[in-house]
C-alpha cells in the first residue's frame, strides 16, 4: 500500500490485526510494556515458504514472532504478501515494499496505526525473514539503499537473514555434489518467477547485482544451518557482500547438525533457543548503541 494514502479497512481488530480493502494484511506484535512512554526497536518480518506457501498468520510464524518479540523486547510487524503461482514474482517484492512504506509512514508518530505511533522507534528499524523471507529482507534493503527517497529520513539499522533463499546458475560449495537437487531448486525459481532472466537474476543471486554495495543498512546477520541445501549460499553472500564495497558489517552464525528452518520446526531445542537469543542480541546491540 502506498504510504501517501490512507487505504480503507475491511476489518480492524486492534492491536493485533488490520485487513485493508485492497487485501493487504499486517499482523502486529508487542512485548509487555512497563513504561508507556518507552519506544522500542521495530522489526519488519517477512515469512518464508519458497514464495508459494505459508502466510504471516500460520501458527508456525505466529509462535515464532511471539517468542522473538518477548526475548528481544521489540515491536514487530509481520507482512502478508501475495504468493506464486497465482501471483508470480515479482509481485511479492512490490507488496513488501508497499508494506515497508506503510510502516515508515509512522515515523512522525502520525501514521494510521496508533500502536506503531505510540511504541515503535523508527530510528531503530530492522528487516528480518527466513528462507524466501530472508530473500525479501535483502531485496527490501537493496531498495532502501537505492530508492531511499521513498522512505524519507528513515534508515534501516540492520537486516537478519535466516537460512536465506539465494541461488545461482553455477553451483557453489557442496551444490556440485548433487546436481539433481540443484536442478530442482533451479526449476522452483523459474516456477515462482516465470519472467526471470534465470538463476543469475539479481533477485535470487545477489552476487550478480551491480547495486549490492548500495545495500541500505549498516549491519547484517546471516544464519545458516550445516545440513541445509542453502547453507553455502549464505556463506557466499557473506563473502560477496564483504568484497562488494559495501561499508557495513556482516556476520554469520551457523547451527551445526541442523537443517533448513529447524528453529521453526523444533523451537525449544537448544540450538533454536541459542539462535533466538543471538537474533535478540543483534537487535539489542543497536538499542544499546543508540
Amino acid at each position: 500500500m502506498d504510504s501517501n494514502t490512507n487505504p480503507e479497512l475491511s476489518f480492524n481488530f486492534p492491536p493485533f490485526l488490520r485487513v485493508f480493502k485492497d487485501g493487504k494484511v499486517e499482523r502486529l506484535y508487542i512485548p509487555k510494556i512497563n513504561d508507556q512512554s518507552q519506544k522500542l526497536p521495530l522489526l519488519v518480518y517477512f515469512h518464508g515458504g519458497a514464495f508459494c506457501i505459508e502466510t504471516s498468520s500460520s501458527p508456525t510464524y505466529h509462535n515464532y514472532l511471539d517468542s522473538l518479540v518477548a526475548e528481544a523486547n521489540v515491536v514487530a510487524v509481520s507482512i502478508e504478501y501475495r504468493r506464486a503461482p497465482e501471483h508470480p514474482l515479482p509481485v511479492a517484492y512490490d507488496d513488501c515494499w508497499a508494506a515497508v512504506k506503510w510502516v515508515v509512514s509512522h515515523s512522525n508518530s502520525q501514521g494510521p496505526e496508533p500502536w506503531l505511533n505510540d511504541y515503535a522507534d523508527l530510528d531503530r528499524l530492522f528487516f528480518a525473514g527466513d528462507s524466501a523471507g530472508a530473500n525479501l529482507s535483502h531485496n527490501m534493503a537493496i531498495r532502501a539503499g537505492t530508492r531511499g527517497h521513498e522512505l524519507g529520513s528513515v534508515k534501516v539499522s540492520g537486516i537478519i537473514l535466516i537460512h536465506p533463499y539465494f541461488w545461482g546458475k553455477d553451483p557453489v560449495g557442496a551444490e556440485v555434489k548433487d546436481l539433481q537437487k540443484k536442478g530442482l531448486v533451479d526449476s522452483l525459481w523459474l516456477f515462482v518467477c516465470p519472467t526471470t532472466s534465470g538463476c543469475d537474476d539479481p533477485l535470487i543471486n545477489p552476487a550478480t547485482d551491480p547495486k549490492l554495495a548500495s545495500l541500505g543498512c549498516q549491519r547484517v546477520l546471516v544464519s545458516v544451518a550445516e545440513k541445509d541445501t542453502l547453507r553455502d549460499r549464505g556463506w557466499f553472500y557473506h563473502e560477496t557482500l564483504g568484497k562488494s564495497g559495501w561499508s557495513g558489517v556482516v556476520e554469520v552464525m551457523e547451527a551445526e547438525g541442523e537443517d533448513h528452518v529447524f528453529h521453526l520446526f523444533n523451537p525449544t531445542c537448544d540450538k533454536a533457543v541459542a539462535m533466538l537469543k543471538q537474533v535478540a542480541m543483534f537487535l539489542n546491540m543497536a538499542q544499546c548503541n543508540s
